[in-house]
């Protein structure tokens, strides 16, 4: 198996229909927790997934209700899978090696196994950048109708196929599973303190799996940043560059924690990044004005 440096540049190279989030999250808990525990959950994931297809076979026709009570009786009843609401802030909430070993985990990290058991029921999903709370969406399979045109002047009645927009349901998969709607939305809003802010479509846009592996990273960074565990944080934000090098905001955000511990060849080679990939950005402009200043003769 290759190291996960190297899986995960594997990846960032990848369109994103073609990232199964599961095993890239693997890859990238793999960056933090070594040692053999990360096969184990390998395998358990291989049982996942052998288990959801099963499911997705004998709920084949069945409402989108029916499925996720389904995949939410095989995660959450039978593997044991729940939120950790005792220790939200842990670190191993967002390790999916960890998650695993526990049945413990943040909203991200238990919607992966989601998104992971989805995809191997056969069926069509994708992350919730919902403000605070990451949330899963089933589809169902866009429905055909039949209608019928006003007859034409020469008395012939054409039939057309029109195709309905597919249902979407939405999941909390820090809530078992529950299913979600405008009233639970709005409720998360106002326990996140945005009783002010209104409920819009755009807060349950879908997410791209890339974008959902790296919200899930971004928790490790943002927690060893509160720690103080700088070296930890960026060997975390090097997990992001790798699936995702085209993202400048993180090559900034790399440069300034190298430049924090001192590494400062490194920090330059961050904000070249920016400056060979983006060369007319924002970031690019960001980019010179940091390299501007930390080659400038202190006075």
């Amino acid at each position: 198996m290759a190291e996960p440096g190297e899986a995960l540049a594997a990846i960032g190279m990848l369109p994103d229909v073609e990232i199964d989030p599961a095993p890239a999250a693997l890859q990238l808990a793999r960056l933090d927790a070594s040692g053999p525990d990360w096969q184990q959950a390998t395998e358990h994931l291989s049982v996942l997934a052998r288990d959801a297809a099963a499911v997705g076979a004998v709920m084949s026709g069945r409402s989108q209700e029916a499925r996720i009570g389904a995949l939410a009786g095989l995660l959450h009843a039978h593997h044991g899978y729940r939120g950790d609401v005792e220790h939200y802030d842990d670190l191993d909430n967002a390790n999916l090696i960890r998650v695993i070993e526990r049945r413990r985990g943040l909203p991200v990290a238990l919607g992966v196994l989601w998104l992971h058991c989805i995809r191997a029921a056969g069926w069509e999903g994708h992350g919730i950048d919902f403000p605070g709370h990451f949330m899963v969406a089933l589809i169902a399979a866009p429905e055909r109708v039949d209608s019928r045109r006003v007859p034409g002047i020469d008395g012939d009645t054409d039939r057309s196929r029109h195709t309905r927009q597919p249902k979407r349901m939405l999941i909390d998969p820090f809530g078992n599973g529950a299913s979600i709607g405008s009233v639970q939305l709005l409720a998360m809003l106002q326990r996140g303190g945005a009783d002010d802010i209104p409920l819009t479509p755009g807060m349950t846009r879908p997410m791209a799996t890339r974008d959902v592996l790296l919200r899930l990273q971004r928790n490790l960074v943002q927690r060893r940043l509160l720690a103080g565990e700088l070296k930890a944080a960026l060997r975390s934000l090097e997990g992001m560059l790798l699936i995702a090098p085209d993202v400048m905001a993180n090559w900034l955000d790399a440069a300034e924690l190298n430049h924090g511990i001192g590494r400062m060849l490194e920090a330059r080679r961050c904000l070249e990044q920016v400056l060979t990939k983006a060369p007319s950005s924002d970031a690019a402009r960001h980019a010179q004005a940091r390299l501007d200043a930390w080659t400038r003769p202190e006075s």
